[in-house]
């Protein structure tokens, strides 16, 4: 009995049915440069509106950035222009920033495919007589699904803000449900510190 089991593993074994887990797939880092200048401009139509550029980000996806009142707007794909990012913007006063990280998953065929950006963005806010100048990290996911803002790292306030921002988008980009969950905030909090516009 027992040596009809041992030759039924080794069959098993033989015919691949038992196998090692698979390894998870590694995250890794790309970056692109961000400047406006190099970017398709459409200007806008009214005094705040400052109009709208497309640009080219890792491996050739559309950043689409539009601004008005002092204020920024970032989206990406192909659908951008209708993605809730395109709408999502910081309470403060705020600007972009010059380079963009994209985290990506290193597929079979060893190429990357992003999952979630982060993007340094500039914030002045009211405090006191003089306004704080701020650095925040925002924290974007990436399609498929909606694209929109996932989490918040206050730069200046925290050392480790880099990885503090990349352990958001690695551990919240591919499950957060846009609209449903509320944006991961990781640190500390300083004076330039500045979350969702509306919130």
């Amino acid at each position: 009995m027992l040596g009809k089991v041992f030759v039924g593993l080794a069959a098993a074994v033989a015919a691949g049915l038992f196998s090692a887990p698979a390894k998870a797939q590694a995250i890794e880092s790309a970056y692109t440069p961000l400047d406006l200048d190099k970017c398709r401009h459409t200007a806008g139509k009214d005094v705040e509106d400052y109009g709208e550029w497309r640009c080219n980000g890792y491996g050739g996806i559309a950043v689409h950035v539009s601004a008005g009142d002092q204020r920024i707007y970032v989206s990406y794909g192909r659908t951008a222009k209708k993605e809730p990012a395109t709408k999502q913007t910081l309470a403060s006063f705020n600007g972009e920033g010059e380079k963009i990280e994209w985290r990506a998953e290193c597929g079979a065929d060893n190429k990357l495919k992003p999952f979630a950006t982060i993007m340094r963005w500039s914030t002045t806010v009211s405090s006191g007589d003089e306004p704080e100048k701020g650095e925040m990290l925002v924290v974007t996911r990436l399609a498929p699904g909606s694209v929109c803002h996932i989490g918040y790292v206050d730069a200046k306030a925290n050392p480790d803000a880099g990885a503090l921002a990349q352990k958001i988008a690695d551990e919240h980009a591919r499950k957060f449900r846009c609209g449903a969950d509320r944006p991961v905030v990781l640190g500390k909090k300083g004076l330039g510190f500045s979350g969702p516009y509306g919130q």
